[in-house]
C-alpha cells in the first residue's frame, strides 16, 4: 500500500470515526494507473451495512461529468457537432427563438434554459417525454449563448434527448453501451439504476443543522432543484428514473471514466483538447460567481487560488461529493458520499492531502 493511500485511508477513517462523515469514498488515478482506491464508514445508517468501493452513492450534480462525456461520445461518434443546432434532431425545441441554440449552448450552460419549468416537480421527473415537451416548449431566459446560467436538472434531460432521438437509445442504455462495459465498470455508474440494484445503493443522510435557505419565489430555481436532499435520493422512483443531471456513482467509476478520457480510450487528443478548452466565461445568472466553462465542465477545481491558473475539469455535486480531471498533471479524482453537508470541506481536505504528493496538483 502506496503512502498516498494510508493517508487518504486514515484520513477516512477519522472522518467517520469522529462523526464527521457516514460514507466516503475516494478514487485517485495518474497516468492511467490507479493510486488511490480508499472507502470509510457505512453504506446504511440504519443496518450499519458496510460502505464499499464498489457501492454506488447517489451523487447529485456529480453525475453531469458523465453526461457532458456522454454529449462528447455523441459529437466523436459522429450524431452531432458542438455547433449543431438543437433542432436539427428535435424540431419542436425551436419554439419561443430556441432555434440557434446548439449542443455548445447546452454544455455551457448557455442555452437559457436554467430552471424546469415549473409544471415540473420531482414527482414528474420519471415522465422523460413530458419533461422534455415542457422543455420544448419552453420560453427562454436569454437568447442562446449570450449569459451563462446553471442548468440544475435541464442540462441532463437536453443531452439526453439529443441522444435518444440521434441513437434510439435512452441515456442510461448509452451509458452502459458506450462507457461501463467497454470500461469494465458496469454496476460503477448509472443514470436509472435497474430495480436488482437498488438493494446495493447507499442510502443518504441529511446533516444536522442544513440551512433551509430563502424560499424566494422571484428565484430562477425551485428550492428543490438547488437545494439536494436525501429524501429525494432515497426514493426508488427517482433512483431508478433516468435523470441524466444527476447520476448514482462509485468514486472508483468517476475517476475510471476520467481516466479512460485523458488516456484517449474515449475521445481522442484533439478533441480532448477542444473540451478542456475555455469556452465561455462570465457570471452565473442563477447563483451570482463568475465561471470558466469547457464544453460542459467549470474550469479549475473548487478551492483552487485564483493565480494557479488551473486547467482541471469537472462538477461538485450538491451535498459534497466532487470529481474532476487534470489533464495537465494526467490525474483524475473523484470523491462521493453519504452525508450531505452545505459545503465541499471533506473534498477539500482530500484533495490537498493529494496536492501533498503530487506537486504541481495544489
Amino acid at each position: 500500500m502506496s503512502e498516498l493511500q494510508e493517508q487518504i485511508q486514515r484520513h477516512l477513517d477519522t472522518l467517520v470515526g469522529t462523526g464527521a462523515e457516514t460514507g466516503l469514498q475516494v478514487a485517485v488515478y495518474r497516468d492511467g494507473v490507479p493510486i488511490v482506491d480508499a472507502v470509510a464508514g457505512t453504506a446504511d445508517p440504519v443496518t450499519g451495512r458496510p460502505l464499499t468501493s464498489r457501492t454506488p452513492i447517489f451523487s447529485f450534480s456529480t453525475g453531469k461529468n458523465v453526461a457532458a462525456t456522454l454529449a462528447h461520445l455523441l459529437v466523436a461518434r459522429g450524431f452531432l457537432g458542438y455547433d449543431s443546432p438543437l433542432t436539427d434532431l428535435w424540431p419542436e425545441f425551436g419554439a419561443h427563438g430556441k432555434a440557434r441554440a446548439t449542443l455548445r449552448h447546452v454544455l455551457t450552460h448557455t442555452a437559457g434554459l436554467p430552471a424546469l419549468p415549473r409544471e415540473i416537480t420531482p414527482r414528474e421527473l420519471p415522465d422523460w417525454s413530458g419533461v422534455c415537451a415542457s422543455l420544448a416548449a419552453a420560453e427562454p431566459r436569454w437568447r442562446p449563448g449570450t449569459a451563462m446560467g446553471y442548468h440544475a436538472y435541464t442540462f441532463g434531460f437536453l443531452i439526453g434527448e439529443l441522444a435518444r432521438r440521434a441513437t434510439g437509445r435512452p441515456p442510461c442504455d448509452l451509458l452502459r453501451r458506450w462507457i461501463t462495459a467497454p470500461l469494465g465498470i458496469e454496476g460503477q455508474l448509472y443514470f436509472a439504476a435497474p430495480e436488482e440494484a437498488l438493494p446495493r445503493l447507499a442510502r443518504l443522510e441529511q446533516a444536522r443543522g442544513w440551512p433551509a435557505g430563502p424560499d424566494d419565489g422571484d428565484a430562477i430555481l425551485a428550492p428543490w432543484e438547488s437545494r439536494p436532499s436525501a429524501e429525494f435520493d432515497n426514493n426508488d422512483e427517482i433512483l431508478g428514473a433516468d435523470i441524466p443531471s444527476v447520476g448514482i456513482a462509485t468514486a472508483r467509476g468517476l475517476a475510471a471514466m476520467y481516466n479512460a478520457v485523458l488516456q484517449g480510450e474515449l475521445v481522442d487528443s484533439a478533441q480532448l483538447a477542444e473540451l478542456s478548452a475555455l469556452a465561455f466565461e462570465g457570471t452565473d445568472q442563477v447563483f451570482g460567481p463568475p465561471v470558466r466553462m469547457a464544453l460542459g465542465f467549470p474550469i479549475g477545481r473548487i478551492g483552487a487560488p485564483a493565480w494557479e491558473n488551473s486547467v482541471a475539469f469537472g462538477w461538485p455535486g450538491g451535498g459534497g461529493s466532487y470529481a474532476y480531471a487534470d489533464p495537465a498533471h494526467g490525474v483524475t479524482f473523484a470523491l462521493t458520499k453519504t452525508r450531505l453537508v452545505p459545503d465541499f470541506d471533506t473534498a477539500l481536505s482530500v484533495t490537498s492531502i493529494l496536492a501533498g504528493h503530487l506537486p504541481g496538483t495544489s
